[in-house]
């Protein structure tokens, strides 16, 4: 199938052959659907926090950070052009619609426009307006990640939406002053975003009175996926190489592998508010991370436990604690396996990472939700799904899927150590059948690519898990443009 070519093409990549050909397998036999048992709701898979735990928790997690330096992860590598769909059909092909009437009627009210004026010439008519803002003849936001874009107006000065990830880590991840955060970019963005930190830095950081820690990493090329024509062969460019293209946000479990940090807050870069809501967020990260410690030191005190002493009580009482507190259920086998059997079992489910994954009210948005899965080892966990996950033309799976009551933001709290303080393998706890397929085209030829398991789904697949319901006011995405003008972004 590959000719000498290929195989310095693939090795030149970073890729092994067999993980090329199990891609090309995967295309042809297909990932398996996710079995949902139910969804996870209030009181049966959602925790939600009253008044006085979302204090206790906030407490539990700001008496231990000075010792735990956690790190805020923000995968910042996408780029921005599809917020602006409607902008670039104006451009290009003439078309209005209401989005992009309202754009024009309401451009004063943006954060970028003090900078557009400046680059604008005199009398610009929309079309040049539109022209100056998405391409290099002005600002290039066209082109730009979300991370560079200015999202937020202030008296002082406006902010870009990687500046209000600065301004979040200095009030939740800080540890006597060291704030850590780590941006995933792409390479041809790189310097732009150090350029800007370089500038913005020195502000911060005498406003906050703290310290920052800022790292990078890219989306290796070894994680990208090859692409085939839709028989299933290697799909090839002009020249006669392989495609291999981006294999979606999945792709990034080996930069968070990479992370040296016992608790990372893990949110995406467009999910930011202004600082007259920020407060909210604070407090709910800060509670996130508190139930994240208490199960960490509940996992710990059941390892040290069961190496000491591993009684029938203790054993009855794990069970219990995995069923009512972490969420899962064993298979029918279990309550006949010998006692031995039963202490390996235990000591392998607890030496896994621990995440908490804040989830809000379903408003319609697109996305994963909480359910209660079926694993291959016959357990049932709890997972964040995708629609493309589920066989929807199963009427049993569609009515589940539907019954879902919460989404998940990508708002997650992870442990990534183990009760010896060492870093877990995290490519060793995800579920390679959890995959995706999805149709493209290259060059006007129809392809089939192929998306690695998503960092919060199949890549997470064997965590620890654990939701809690989080307020709607903490997740206000700018999927758009003109998301930006709504009154949680003003």
């Amino acid at each position: 199938m590959f000719t000498k070519n290929d195989l310095n093409q693939i090795q030149e990549l970073g890729i092994d052959l067999e993980t090329v050909e199990q891609q090309i397998q995967d295309f042809t036999d297909g990932f398996p659907f996710m079995q949902l048992q139910k969804a996870a709701i209030p009181e049966n898979g959602v925790t939600q926090l009253s008044e006085e735990k979302l204090a206790e928790y906030v407490a539990l997690y700001e008496s231990k950070v000075k010792s735990i330096t956690p790190l805020k992860f923000v995968p910042a590598s996408g780029a921005a052009s599809r917020m602006f769909k409607s902008l670039f059909a104006f451009l290009e092909e003439g078309k209005s619609d209401k989005s992009t009437n309202q754009f024009f009627e309401r451009l004063s009210e943006f954060a970028f426009y003090d900078d557009l004026q400046k680059v604008l010439p005199e009398n610009a008519d929309e079309k040049t307006i539109a022209d100056y803002y998405l391409t290099s003849k002005g600002l290039e936001y066209g082109t730009l990640p979300k991370g560079l874009l200015k999202f937020h107006k202030y008296e002082k000065a406006n902010r870009t939406a990687i500046e209000e990830h600065l301004v979040e880590g200095a009030n939740y991840a800080n540890t006597d002053g060291i704030v850590k955060l780590h941006f995933t970019v792409s390479p041809e963005h790189l310097s732009r975003f150090k350029a800007l930190l370089d500038a913005v830095l020195p502000t911060y950081e005498a406003d906050y009175g703290v310290k920052y820690d800022i790292t990078f990493s890219e989306q290796r090329k070894s994680t990208d996926t090859i692409a085939v024509n839709l028989d299933n062969t290697p799909f090839r460019e002009k020249d006669g190489s392989l495609l291999f293209r981006p294999a979606g946000h999945g792709a990034l479990l080996a930069n968070l592998n990479d992370i040296d940090a016992n608790i990372v807050f893990i949110k995406n870069i467009d999910n930011v508010v202004p600082d007259r809501i920020k407060q909210t967020t604070y407090d709910y990260k800060k509670a996130l991370a508190g139930v994240l410690l208490h199960y960490q030191d509940k996992i710990f005190d059941y390892q040290h436990q069961l190496t000491e002493w591993a009684s029938q009580p203790l054993i009855n009482e794990l069970t219990e604690f995995f069923e009512k507190e972490l969420c899962v259920l064993q298979n029918s086998t279990f309550t006949d396996l010998p006692h031995n059997d039963k202490v390996a079992y235990f000591l392998k489910k607890l030496n896994r990472p621990l995440r908490v994954c804040g989830v809000v009210k379903n408003t319609g948005e697109p996305g994963g939700g909480p359910f209660w899965c079926k694993n291959a080892d016959r357990t049932t966990s709890l997972q964040i799904v995708e629609s493309a996950q589920v066989d929807l033309d199963d009427e049993e799976q569609k009515a589940i899927f539907n019954n879902s009551t919460h989404f998940n933001p990508v708002d997650l709290i992870c442990s990534l150590k183990n009760n010896k303080g060492e870093k877990f393998d995290l490519l060793k706890f995800r579920d390679p059948k959890t995959g995706f397929v999805t149709q493209k085209s290259k060059d006007g030829k129809d392809l089939k690519a192929q998306e690695l398991p998503g960092l919060w789904n199949g890549a997470m697949s064997d965590w620890n898990t654990i939701f809690v319901e989080v307020p709607l006011i903490t997740f206000n995405p700018v999927k758009t443009v003109n998301d930006l003008l709504r009154d949680e972004h003003q």
